[in-house]
């Protein structure tokens, strides 16, 4: 989602809680009609969040994708972004209340001009719609955690037909009930009930998550693209002695430093490596010249571009960003939170090879290393964990690393 909207964890931190807005939701709604764009999964939403309350809320709805579809036909796609782009509907804060909000009010401006006869206006007011969520998928919904962890959706048989992970499991789940696209109409036919493993910490459920889909190899589960980290960040020796960086894609046989969805996001990284290591922006293929990089004309930059500067002075800031981002060779520990406030768990890294990981109680010590090896699950240190790992570590600068040859 962070990739497709821009919006991160940090960004929510401070949103308040769906409760805390709800007797404003229905102030600010009394007697109106609720326009939206896909009308229909937004009040299935809401309705479903204010049912967890115990609140019946129920209004009218107009949805701005159905009246396009007959007021404006053979446009090549209905999405919010598209059409208002299409209709020259100017657009700002795209994926933000206000932003997309704006667009669907004059877009739907436009969509009250071109209705005429008012007919379709009259006939697209819908007071409650039918395909509410099914009573059999409220229950299951009732008895789901709002807790970070890998949820597994089973059919009639028993069998897995999909697994996927979420900080806030009941959430997510609702996201598949309400859904109207292909994957989550045949989810709501088909399944029958669903599990989950509470696990506290993202990293464990994003591993966990790759391990089993891998396993199990459920039925919804094979369309999943085949790695999320499409791009890395490679490093080679030139002639002239100093160590180069550069992005590629992640297909490569030699070990990345780190990995990212993106080049863009890999790119943004440099940028940023750039001025925290004080690093040469034509070394690391950002300021493409044959002469001296950009840097350098403004005195932010050693002289590595043109061999000013010499190879062990560059390279040692080049390693310490190697040694921050990569866990090759290394021997280490990552500990995060667990399940239980009581409690944490731990990733063993041992030689650069990902071991497994394991839940401890706070009163454990963990530098143990026999007692360490009876509380670590074995797992596969396959490409997608090493990424997993790679991308968890760079985006989470105050996770605990513990250093095993120094402990």
């Amino acid at each position: 989602m962070v990739n497709l909207t821009g919006i991160n964890s940090n960004m929510l931190r401070n949103a308040p809680k769906f409760y805390e807005v709800a007797k404003r939701i229905v102030e600010i709604t009394e007697d109106c009609i609720l326009v939206a764009h896909n009308s229909s999964f937004d009040y299935r939403i809401l309705k479903t969040e204010f049912k967890r309350l115990g609140f019946p809320y129920k209004r009218k709805t107009l949805c701005t994708v159905e009246l396009s579809k007959q007021l404006i036909p053979d446009m090549e796609s209905y999405s919010l972004g598209k059409l208002t782009r299409a209709l020259g509907i100017p657009m700002s804060d795209r994926h933000r209340a206000s932003g997309d909000a704006l667009a669907t009010v004059k877009l739907f401006k436009m969509l009250l001009d071109k209705d005429l006869d008012k007919n379709i206006l009259k006939d697209a007011v819908k007071i409650e719609q039918k395909s509410k969520i099914a009573p059999k998928l409220t229950t299951i919904i009732d008895e789901l955690p709002a807790d970070t962890g890998v949820y597994y959706i089973h059919n009639s048989e028993g069998e897995i037909i999909y697994i996927g992970k979420s900080k806030n499991i009941r959430k997510r789940i609702i996201q598949h009930f309400t859904g109207t696209n292909s994957k989550s109409k045949k989810i709501q036919k088909l399944v029958h009930t669903v599990t989950f493993e509470k696990t506290g910490s993202e990293l464990a459920a994003l591993l966990k998550e790759s391990a089993e889909i891998k396993k199990n190899k459920p039925i919804f589960n094979r369309a999943l693209r085949r790695s999320i980290f499409t791009h890395a960040l490679y490093s080679f020796t030139d002639s002239k002695g100093y160590i180069n960086l550069h992005i590629d894609k992640s297909d490569r046989e030699d070990l990345p430093i780190t990995t990212f969805s993106t080049r863009a996001s890999g790119k943004h990284f440099l940028f940023k490596a750039v001025e925290d290591f004080n690093l040469c922006q034509k070394l690391t293929g950002l300021y493409n010249t044959k002469t001296s990089c950009f840097k350098y004309e403004v005195k932010e930059c050693e002289g590595a571009c043109i061999n000013e500067e010499p190879p062990m002075e560059y390279n040692k800031r080049i390693e310490q960003l190697k040694e921050k981002y990569s866990y090759d060779n290394k021997n280490m520990l990552i500990v995060d939170k667990g399940r239980e406030i009581s409690e944490k768990v731990v990733f063993l890294i041992e030689n650069g090879i990902f071991r497994g990981m394991g839940y401890f109680d706070l009163n454990l010590q963990i530098n143990n290393r026999k007692i360490l090896k009876s509380v670590i699950t074995p797992m596969t240190n396959d490409r997608d964990s090493q990424h997993i790992i790679q991308s968890f570590i760079r985006r989470n600068k105050r996770l605990k690393i513990i250093d095993l040859n120094n402990s």
